[in-house]
C-alpha cells in the first residue's frame, strides 16, 4: 500500500442526511469504501482508532515473545520464534500503511502510542515468565486474535480488509505453532505439564478480556456494526473463542481455570464464569503489570532509532535533489 500521498487528506464531505443515507446504502450493499471515497468523519475516526490500536498491538506484542528468543530451548525453537516476532513487526507496519490511507501519518500514530494517548491490547501488559508462556500466547492470544480478525477480512473499508487477509494467514500459523509447543509440554514430564498448566492459568482470563468489554458497555460497538467495520459483537466473538478452545484444552489434558465452565445443552455452547472487569479496565487505563515497561521499551527503541530515520530522510532528499537536477539538465 503506497499510502503516503494520502496523508493529510481525510475524504471529508458535507454530512447531509442525503449523503449519510447514500453512504449507508453502499455499506448495506457490501460495497468496499476506498481511500478517496467520501466518508463520514465518524467512520474515518473509528477506523483510525481501530487500525491504529491494532498496529500498536502488533508492535508492542513483539516484546513479550522477543524476550524469549535467546532463551528458547533449541535452535529450531529460536528460529521459529524469531520468524514469528518478525511477522508481528511486519503486521504492524502493514496496518500503519492501511491507517495512512485515512490521512493520518505513521509518525503521529507512533507518537500517540509512545505518549500513552493511544492504547494497545491489554494482553501485552502481562509478563512472560516461562517458556510455556510462549506456547500459551501462540495458542490462546493468537487464537483470540484470529477469532477477532477473520471477520475483518470482510470489513467495509477496503485497505483494512485486504491487509487482514495476509495477517490472518500468518496468525493462523502462529496459533498452530503455539498449540504444538503446548502439546509437547503437556505430553512431557510432570514438570513440563505443570509449566503448561501454569501458563494456561495465567493467560486464560486475559485472553478472554482481549475481545473487549461486554456489549452493553461497548460505546462504539453498535455503530461499528452498522458500518460493517465489525461483523460480530465482542460477546459473540468471545463465546466463539471459548467454544473452540475448550475441546483443545481437553485434548491437551489441561484444565481451564474456571470452575463455572460447563456445557449448556440448550444453547450448544459453553457457559463460563465472570471476567474480572476491574482488572481489565485497570490494565486498559495504563495500570497493567508490564504497561510502563512496554512503553519504556518502545520509547527507547524510538529514541535510539532516530539517527536511522534522519539518515533515511537525508538520503531520500539527496536522491530527490539529484533527480530534479537531472531533469532540469535534460530540459
Amino acid at each position: 500500500m503506497y499510502s503516503q500521498g494520502l496523508i493529510g487528506t481525510d475524504s471529508r464531505s458535507e454530512e447531509t442526511p442525503e449523503f449519510l443515507e447514500a453512504f449507508q446504502k453502499r455499506i448495506d450493499a457490501d460495497e468496499k469504501i476506498e481511500p478517496n471515497d467520501p466518508m463520514p468523519e465518524g467512520y474515518r475516526k473509528t477506523l483510525v482508532r481501530q487500525i491504529g490500536q491494532h498496529a500498536h498491538s502488533e508492535i508492542v506484542g513483539m516484546l513479550p515473545e522477543g524476550n524469549w528468543i535467546t532463551r528458547a530451548p533449541s535452535l529450531r525453537r529460536k528460529a521459529a520464534l524469531l520468524a514469528k516476532v518478525q511477522d508481528e513487526g511486519g503486521h504492524g507496519l502493514y496496518l500503519y500503511s492501511a491507517a495512512e490511507t485515512l490521512g493520518v501519518s505513521r509518525k503521529q500514530m507512533t507518537e500517540e502510542l509512545l505518549s500513552g494517548k493511544a492504547k494497545f491490547s491489554s494482553i501485552f501488559s502481562y509478563p512472560t515468565l516461562s517458556w510455556a508462556d510462549i506456547g500459551a500466547i501462540g495458542w490462546l492470544v493468537d487464537g483470540a486474535a484470529i477469532m477477532n480478525q477473520i471477520p475483518l477480512c470482510r470489513c467495509s473499508y477496503g485497505p483494512y480488509a485486504r491487509a487482514m487477509i495476509r495477517v490472518c494467514k500468518e496468525e493462523s500459523f502462529h496459533q498452530r505453532q503455539g498449540f504444538e509447543i503446548m502439546t509437547v509440554l503437556a505430553q512431557g514430564s510432570d514438570e513440563q505439564k505443570e509449566m503448561a498448566q501454569d501458563a494456561l492459568n495465567r493467560f486464560w482470563w486475559p485472553a478472554l478480556m482481549m475481545f473487549g468489554p461486554h456489549d452493553s458497555e461497548s460505546s462504539n460497538g453498535d455503530q461499528s456494526m452498522a458500518w460493517k467495520i465489525k461483523r460480530f459483537t465482542n460477546d459473540e466473538l468471545r463465546q466463539k473463542f471459548v467454544d473452540a478452545t475448550v475441546p483443545q484444552a481437553e485434548y491437551l489434558g489441561l484444565t481451564l481455570p474456571d470452575p463455572d465452565l460447563k456445557y449448556n445443552e440448550e444453547t450448544g455452547s459453553y457457559d463460563f464464569g465472570a471476567i474480572d472487569w476491574d482488572e481489565f479496565w485497570r490494565t486498559v487505563k495504563g495500570g497493567g503489570v508490564m504497561t510502563r515497561e512496554r512503553l519504556a521499551a518502545r520509547n527507547k527503541a524510538w529514541d535510539e532509532g532516530e539517527w536511522v530515520r534522519d539518515a533515511a530522510l537525508a538520503h531520500a532528499a539527496k536522491r530527490k535533489a539529484r533527480k530534479e537536477a537531472a531533469q532540469h539538465a535534460a530540459e
